[in-house]
């Protein structure tokens, strides 16, 4: 499907764009990730990769399994690719290397770990289960999160469900420091958004997005039936999610069963959505950069963020102030207080910066399109 690859490149350019501000005192609110509960359509672009995960393992592992490949071919090539991805991660979170304490400080949550530990668990609780036993996997990760989260006593805070307000005071941040203190999110300290507790519930994420690929890879049913099937499983889910948030709010950071629930739903229509203007409607003009980022999309991830650390962070040059005074700052701020805050508003200047990036790594990855180089793992 088309569609698919559309999809996927959607997330990863969104990605991108959210990630490489001008300046990150000035952001349109529906770039920003909500600071705590709540959600902003930045917080739905992580789910919607794993549930893009979800998908594309089922398609890839039935697509092998009708060439022949064996169960223990199978096996061997989701843990192989499930640690190149965590290793991956790693060696982004310790980059650039020096000083030691960036690889003795590093932080070891992160995106690619997550992406890769729900892949490989997603993909094993579901390789020999029937869809009726993924979905009552999936009921038991996320009433079992819920209950943990609010029925546990936190040492020393008291009952869960009156600390899910307070970051640092929640089951899940407890975990996080009794198991990697010192290692998490450099923002944060106390806790981490990709913390391993809060992994356990984005399994399900990975879960149903295989589900949905066992459903769209039903060629015998109508392409418009299975689309109005996704269309209403997604909008139902959207409403389940919305109801649970009154007592188990929405939340990235803890990645809560609410949140699972939502925002799958929000894939299903979105997905459903992309597929009925591109499959359908062949409504197709439109789709060509996007399917670029979407069958590059991990080289567009790490690329972007290896970029990104480097121009941000490492590279300085010398910068004059408004008083005349001679500093250093980083290569980004420089070209980002040239080239765009000098005639736009913040937050105009902020986003046009963000764009520049998309466009950029859409520029690189079209060259490698056109030579079909792809970073596969």
């Amino acid at each position: 499907m088309l569609s698919l690859d559309v999809f996927r490149g959607l997330t990863i350019a969104g990605m991108l764009l959210v990630n490489d501000p001008g300046t990150w005192t000035d952001i349109y609110p529906p770039l920003k990730h909500a600071e705590w509960h709540g959600w902003t359509p930045t917080d739905l672009i992580f789910p919607f990769f794993l549930f893009i995960v979800g998908i594309t393992t089922y398609l890839s592992l039935t697509a092998r399994r009708a060439r022949g490949a064996s169960e223990r071919e199978l096996a061997i090539q989701v843990v192989k690719r499930g640690l190149i991805i965590i290793g991956l991660g790693l060696a982004f979170a310790a980059f650039p290397y020096y000083p030691i304490t960036r690889i003795t400080n590093m932080r070891f949550p992160g995106v690619l770990q997550r992406i890769g530990v729900t892949y490989i668990l997603g993909a094993f609780l579901s390789w020999k289960t029937t869809p009726k036993q993924q979905c009552v996997i999936i009921v038991l990760i996320l009433l079992g999160y819920w209950a943990a989260m609010t029925l546990v006593p936190v040492p020393g805070q008291g009952l869960g469900m009156y600390t899910l307000d307070t970051p640092s005071a929640t089951l899940a941040a407890w975990v996080d420091r009794a198991l990697f203190d010192g290692h998490l999110w450099i923002n944060s300290v106390t806790w981490d958004p990709e913390g391993p507790f809060s992994t356990i519930p984005a399994i399900a994420s990975v879960m149903i997005g295989g589900l949905v690929g066992r459903w769209l890879g039903r060629t015998e049913l109508s392409l418009e039936g299975r689309l109005n099937a996704l269309f209403s499983f997604g909008a139902v889910a959207m409403v389940v999610g919305l109801m649970w948030n009154w007592v188990f709010p929405i939340n990235k950071n803890l990645w809560t069963s609410s949140y699972v629930v939502f925002t799958a739903g929000a894939a299903c229509v979105t997905l459903a959505t992309c597929s009925w203007v591109i499959d359908v409607r062949r409504v197709t003009w439109w789709t060509k950069p996007f399917v670029i980022f979407g069958t590059n999309a991990i080289l567009a991830y790490v690329g972007s963020e290896v970029m990104a650390r480097t121009i941000y962070s490492l590279i300085k040059v010398p910068w004059t102030t408004a008083t005349g005074e001679v500093t250093r700052i980083s290569l980004q701020s420089a070209i980002y207080q040239t080239a765009f805050a000098s005639w736009l508003s913040p937050n105009n200047a902020s986003l046009l910066f963000a764009v520049s990036v998309v466009l950029l790594w859409l520029g690189i990855l079209t060259v490698l399109y056109h030579k079909r180089i792809f970073l596969k793992v």
